[in-house]
């Protein structure tokens, strides 16, 4: 399912390539019914897809917009577009995007895209640099990153159904230089130095050492390569950190959420350097909300109705930092 060799040819990266096809070796285990029982319904549903259009050269992409295009509306009989938004619909919930399959509008729980628009002024440009993408979800981050230029695009992800997200799109971009796995970033080697810039976007207060996290970063990516880094923050001084008691926003993992400026010296003490807090932003319910392709409970209904300031629990509201560092 995977195109492993052309993602090779593309990286040319023996220190990379090595471990990957070690990786390479456990993918039936990962696309099994094993590892999710609804393995098979989005494996069927993939191909129900291709069957009533047949990936090809004259199927067309477009991953430079807000809404990442897969083919166009014509590419599709009107007959057909019941059948086709239904079969879509078999990979809900969508989180990540927006996107436009052959015409069909999905509209997902993030607008991913405005995220985009916020950190790219700040990063250095993508073209030609290999990319780590982690926590990348269904990839429309990664294909942004892909159409900025980048060299080549490794993405990891533990959730199976983002992944087959992913090889939905995949199928018909036809692109070697994207590889999405459905495995932690802990899965990886994490000694080998070899990303020009990874990606860390809404990962960090998931982890129970954030420590680790960033120092696991520090020790994938090349000299003076550069980290991207957003995660949930609270308003306080240096050494600030708040541990909730409970859930966070309903969120059952969340564990650390420091001070912008605690957040500045673990990324210090980890070996980076040039840390610059490059944005706050209070996460709005027009940017993360229920859609019809997200069904679920969605921000709105993670804040107190009488005081949207605060969530459920009567924590502060969800506030996210982005920050630019350099390895050291």
């Amino acid at each position: 399912m995977l195109k492993w060799d052309d993602f090779f040819r593309a990286t040319d990266l023996p220190a990379l390539n090595d471990q990957l096809i070690r990786l390479r070796e456990k993918e039936p285990d990962w696309f099994s019914i094993r590892n999710h029982g609804d393995y098979e319904k989005w494996r069927q549903a993939l191909q129900a897809i291709h069957d009533l259009v047949p990936p090809s050269p004259a199927i067309t992409t477009d991953f430079s917009n807000d809404s990442l295009r897969i083919g166009r509306a014509g590419d599709i009989p009107e007959a057909n577009r019941q059948r086709l938004r239904a079969l879509l619909m078999n990979f809900h919930p969508w989180r990540k995007g927006p996107f436009e399959f052959f015409g069909i509008p999905i509209d997902t729980e993030w607008r991913s895209d405005w995220k985009w628009k916020r950190l790219l002024p700040h990063i250095s440009p993508l073209k030609d640099r290999l990319v780590l993408d982690i926590g990348s979800g269904n990839g429309y981050f990664s294909w942004r990153m892909q159409a900025a230029g980048a060299r080549a695009v490794l993405a990891v992800d533990p959730m199976l159904l983002y992944t087959m997200q992913f090889q939905l799109v995949a199928s018909y971009a036809r692109q070697p230089r994207v590889l999405q796995l459905p495995l932690p970033f802990e899965a990886l080697d994490r000694r080998r130095p070899v990303f020009d810039t990874v990606f860390s976007l809404g990962v960090l207060y998931h982890r129970r050492s954030p420590m680790d996290h960033l120092l696991d970063i520090r020790n994938v990516l090349r000299p003076d390569g550069e980290l991207v880094l957003e995660t949930l923050v609270i308003e306080g001084k240096r050494g600030m950190v708040f541990v909730p008691p409970g859930r966070y926003a309903r969120m059952r993992n969340v564990w650390f959420i420091p001070a912008p400026l605690t957040l500045t010296e673990w990324l210090n003490r980890c070996g980076f350097t040039d840390i610059r807090v490059a944005g706050l932003n209070v996460t709005s319910t027009e940017e993360q909300r229920r859609t019809a392709w997200m069904t679920y409970e969605s921000l709105a209904d993670f804040l107190d109705r009488n005081d949207p300031s605060k969530t459920v629990e009567g924590h502060p509201r969800p506030q996210r930092a982005l920050l630019i560092a350099r390895r050291a």
